[in-house]
């Protein structure tokens, strides 16, 4: 990997499958360790290392495959905080990173000038870009980042049911599992009281992320953002649709500073994305970028 003295803020063009591939390794890394990213970021870590990763320099935050690709960087380094920022955007700001610090790889698409068929296109292609956490800085000093206010759990409650509410998806509760009901349209959910705390989240946590996989589900009916869903357990597209819900509500709950629900079958789970991401090297991408486009869904439908 590289190091500080051998990064450049834009990395040299590489063949789009050989990117593909490179981010895809990373992800198959976590999983074949017996982590799922898009879970473990909330096990015993300070709360900031646990929200959305967003760029210290823009005050953007950092959108689809880029979000998982940081939270993985996040738990195999351990970092304290989700400030992150390129090697030159940390320089101009009079930052630098410390000796023999790697960067953590993010993705972004460019496009090339091609002519095709006597017509000249711009193509798109995907490029890498390295960035670095706040903590890697010389400067930083554990405890001083991040010491923006946070608002407990019981505080939000009130907030997420809101959020739910201006989505105006039906939520029923019943005697079965979480699942939305494509046919009539419904979220349906066990009863809160069913929930049990976990290693990882309280019971309420368990609850309202639960209802966030399945509210992408239901993002992606016909009259919304049209997915398709794929027809039984264990089809390439069922698979997908279920990925897209797993970072769809890893992304809304980060963003309400909410645990995810863990697995009740961690090895099964896992054995399933690697199948499901191996199989297809550009899955990952898709689901992340579907996840995305569900967020941004739902937050528009919120009463401005």
């Amino acid at each position: 990997m590289e190091t500080v003295a051998q990064t450049k803020e834009l990395t040299k063009d590489v063949k789009i499958k050989d990117a593909y591939q490179r981010v895809t390794d990373i992800i198959i890394e976590q999983l074949e360790a017996g982590v799922i990213p898009w879970e473990k970021p909330w096990a015993g870590a300070s709360h900031k290392a646990l929200s959305l990763p967003y760029n210290f320099t823009t005050k953007n935050f950092y959108q689809g495959m880029n979000i998982i690709l940081l939270w993985c960087s996040a738990v195999k380094n351990n970092f304290p905080t989700n400030e992150w920022a390129g090697y030159y955007q940390w320089n101009q700001r009079n930052e630098f990173i410390k000796k023999d610090e790697q960067g953590s790889l993010i993705i972004y698409y460019d496009t090339v000038e091609k002519e095709v068929e006597g017509e000249v296109k711009k193509l798109p292609f995907l490029k890498t870009y390295k960035v670095f956490n706040r903590s890697q800085l010389a400067s930083y000093v554990p405890g001083e980042a991040n010491q923006e206010p946070t608002k407990s759990l019981i505080e939000k409650i009130d907030v997420i049911d809101d959020f739910l509410a201006h989505t105006h998806a039906i939520i029923e509760q019943h005697d079965g599992g979480p699942c939305y009901d494509l046919v009539s349209d419904k979220i349906l959910m066990p009863y809160p009281e069913t929930f049990q705390d976990t290693k990882t989240c309280s019971a309420t946590e368990a609850f309202y992320s639960s209802t966030m996989h399945e509210l992408v589900h239901w993002t992606g009916a016909r009259n919304r953002l049209n997915r398709e869903g794929g027809k039984r357990f264990g089809d390439q597209q069922y698979a997908l649709e279920e990925l897209v819900a797993e970072f769809g509500a890893a992304f809304l709950s980060a963003g309400f500073g909410l645990a995810t629900v863990e697995k009740g079958d961690h090895a099964g789970y896992i054995d399933h994305w690697l199948k499901v991401i191996k199989e297809n090297n550009r899955s990952i991408f898709i689901a992340a970028s579907e996840a995305s486009k569900a967020v941004d869904y739902l937050n528009n439908i919120q009463p401005k």
